[in-house]
């Protein structure tokens, strides 16, 4: 039986409009609203909508190549305009003068590094609008409802595909699904399926649903539009009332794997602490908090990332620090820098980092686990490091300049990727600062045994913005693993998140504090833990199928 042709619907009779790039540029900084420190988190799940129907208004209707390059214009508005508000902390980069660098040369490099990042986010956008239109045009459906799933399961497929590809690479932050981080938790549970990019492909389903929606009133058909859009408020209610249940039916914990861990927030500027007297100053706050917070009856004590920006090496048992640690015999877990394992001699032990065949040997952004009596029980080494921070592309022009930002002579070292931390304590799950939105990190370690997650980060000189976006990654990595999570930084926000997402405590920012943070060990593994993100080829897997049944079908209809 052959398919009745479909209506066409009206699309844009030109290449490009300025109310159309007006609309994707605005429908952009509503999505770029949605995450923290706005935290509007209902917008992402209508924001992504209009650039979905510029798609479906776009795909079929310019005929030149020539002419479809030019409305790649309207994701690139979009994109930036959600990346670019989303990501104007990074312009707080400014000012680097007390690095020596020119007021007009600190300004150029803020706005550089925050166009890079914009830019390489909104490339991701760019090119799912591109190879979208090219997957529906390559492969029609003669039947509707064929084709609607057709467009709905390739489209989410291959944006989830592009998150996963920047993932991998060493700039990666404002992934669709954090929007919904931290307040809306009931959809975040389903994070704990296949990570972050089950969050995603909700968001896509919905807003494609919505797209949907309008192009059925643009043909006519408000009978058909009014069911899309009860089916699409039904998928909104079902995934939070999942969502709802995977929350209620969490395992409770433990009271035998309850631990007390001490945080402190040193809040020393990075312009202040790369400096002799900074470092001083580190060691003795840091020192001051070890003993308050092991008065109050810890188990252990964590500092932030880089608390003592010094080399640790064996005659840092002179120091206060290592002092006071032998003296009142509580483990401690220290942000500092040492040694990469590679340039330790075969015969040093763990604990003699300064040990090496390698008279300028590399460096590494590392957290040690100290026991008692100060030996090194366990060591994590950064392993996503910041571009132009911690090392420097291009060293060889750049490298004069960006190597000022580190107290350290010899360039920092990536750690490897499948680490495990032991402690006298627990086996901890670890992220250094940048590594919180790389949830596939957290994973592994999850996977390895890791109990709890620990994150050690600095976060200055951002503002709290950042510090708030940065929280609402900490809070999805504890949802995917079922793990307690532990915030320590030395500006703010520190924090302790439980392992539904739930926010206990979090501290002021730009604030010296200590705080004694009760948890649990946890040792359930969830789905994401077993299998990481099969969701994305899962999709991809049935987009693939779909097409040769749509192949079929239209075959046999002609």
């Amino acid at each position: 039986m052959k398919t009745l042709p479909q209506p066409k619907p009206p699309r844009l009779s030109s290449p490009w409009s300025w109310a159309t790039g007006v609309l994707m540029l605005g429908s952009g900084l509503l999505m770029g609203t949605a995450p923290e420190p706005l935290n509007i988190w209902p917008l992402a799940w209508v924001a992504i909508a209009p650039l979905w129907f510029i798609r479906l208004q776009t795909v079929h209707s310019a005929p030149s190549t020539a002419k479809r390059w030019r409305r790649l214009a309207y994701p690139f508005l979009w994109g930036l305009g959600y990346h670019g508000l989303a990501l104007a902390w990074i312009t707080h980069l400014h000012p680097l003068t007390w690095m020596g660098i020119p007021w007009l040369g600190s300004i150029a490099i803020a706005l550089f590094a925050w166009a890079f990042i914009t830019l390489l986010g909104t490339a991701t956008v760019v090119i799912w609008f591109g190879l979208s239109g090219w997957l529906w045009r390559l492969q029609p459906c003669g039947r509707p409802n064929l084709a609607l799933g057709y467009r709905l399961l390739t489209a989410i497929a291959l944006w989830c595909a592009l998150e996963t590809l920047l993932s991998w690479g060493p700039l990666a932050w404002t992934f669709i699904g954090y929007t919904q981080s931290p307040t809306n938790l009931w959809i975040l549970q389903w994070g704990r399926l296949s990570g972050q990019l089950t969050v995603t492909a909700i968001l896509l389903l919905f807003n494609g649903l919505l797209a949907e929606v309008l192009q059925r009133q643009l043909l006519g058909q408000s009978r058909s539009g009014r069911q899309m859009l009860g089916t699409a408020m039904a998928l909104w209610l079902v995934a939070h009332g999942i969502g709802w249940g995977l929350q209620q039916s969490a395992i409770a914990d433990r009271p035998t794997e309850k631990l007390t861990l001490g945080m402190i927030q040193g809040n020393i500027p990075t312009s202040i602490k790369l400096t002799p007297a900074g470092e001083r100053q580190a060691m003795e706050r840091y020192t001051q908090g070890y003993e308050r917070l092991v008065a109050q009856g810890v188990d252990g004590v964590i500092t932030p990332e880089a608390a003592l920006p010094i080399l640790w090496q064996r005659q840092q048992q002179y120091t206060p620090l290592y002092q006071a640690l032998r003296r009142r015999q509580i483990p401690l877990w220290l942000g500092t820098f040492a040694i990469a394992a590679k340039d330790i001699a075969p015969n040093g032990s763990s604990g003699n980092l300064d040990r090496s065949v390698n008279p300028a040997p590399a460096l590494t952004q590392t957290l040690l686990s100290l026991d008692g009596s100060g030996t090194i029980t366990g060591r994590y080494d950064k392993v996503k490091l910041v571009p132009l921070g911690e090392y420097i592309p291009f060293e060889s022009v750049l490298g004069k300049v960006i190597q000022r930002l580190s107290s350290m002579g010899g360039s920092l070292a990536p750690g490897d990727g499948h680490q495990v931390f032991n402690t006298p304590l627990a086996q901890a799950i670890v992220g250094i600062c940048y590594e919180s939105p790389f949830g596939e990190l957290f994973r592994r370690q999850a996977a390895a045994g890791g109990e709890l997650i620990v994150t050690a980060s600095n976060n200055d000189p951002y503002p709290p913005a950042m510090m708030h976006q940065h929280h609402a990654q900490d809070v999805m990595r504890a949802i995917e693993t079922d793990r307690w999570a532990i915030r320590v930084t030395n500006t703010g926000l520190s924090g302790l998140v439980d392992a539904q997402g739930r926010t206990r405590w979090l501290g002021e920012p730009n604030k010296y504090l200590t705080y004694a943070a009760t948890l649990y060990r946890r040792h359930s593994q969830t789905p994401y833990v077993r299998w990481g993100d099969w969701l994305t080829p899962l999709l991809g897997a049935i987009a693939s199928v779909t097409a040769i049944y749509c192949r079929i079908a239209l075959t046999r209809s002609n």
